[in-house]
């Protein structure tokens, strides 16, 4: 079994959303969580004992799989979230984010990266809403035509306490 399925058997188990695996510089293994859509809506942002429990529980599992890292750090992918799946286009359908094409679209004056509002694929095909020169587009594209996506951190200055 690879590494990232492995890693995404137990995080799934445990009851999370597995967004990425990464290896850094000095046998640092680097694993991203989040909470499940529905989980979110019931139990909000992820927290620290989140983490914990993930980290306790991949510690016992790579030890037994005999994988090779010097040190685990289990986290949040951040406010700018990375989105790869359809699953996830379909959960922050609405969202604003950030798309990057392997190559330009035709009609997009070979542009690659564009910033707007998902919208929910249809079929393998998904929308992004943005701003042109000409007023509102919309760019298609498939999770084979794209290189990276992130979502935009949304800030609420309202909630802040002086």
């Amino acid at each position: 079994m690879q590494l990232f399925d492995l890693i995404a058997t137990t995080v799934t188990g445990l009851g999370y959303d597995l967004v990425d695996v990464e290896r850094g510089e000095r046998g640092i293994l680097r694993v991203y969580i989040d909470r499940t859509e529905a989980d979110a809506a019931e139990r909000g942002p992820l927290d620290v004992e989140d983490c914990a429990t993930v980290s306790h529980q991949l510690s016992h599992v790579l030890t037994v799989e005999n994988i090779d890292y010097e040190r685990l750090e289990v986290s949040s992918p951040g406010l700018d979230r990375p989105i790869r799946t359809l699953a996830d286009f379909t959960r922050f359908a609405g969202h604003e984010a950030t798309v990057k094409l392997r190559v330009a679209m035709p009609g997009t004056a070979n542009r690659k990266t564009f910033t707007g509002v998902l919208h929910a694929p249809e079929g393998d095909k998904i929308g992004l809403e943005f701003e042109s020169k000409d007023g509102p587009a919309m760019l298609e594209f498939t999770l084979a035509d794209l290189d990276k996506a992130r979502l935009v951190p949304q800030v609420d200055f309202r909630s802040r306490k002086a």
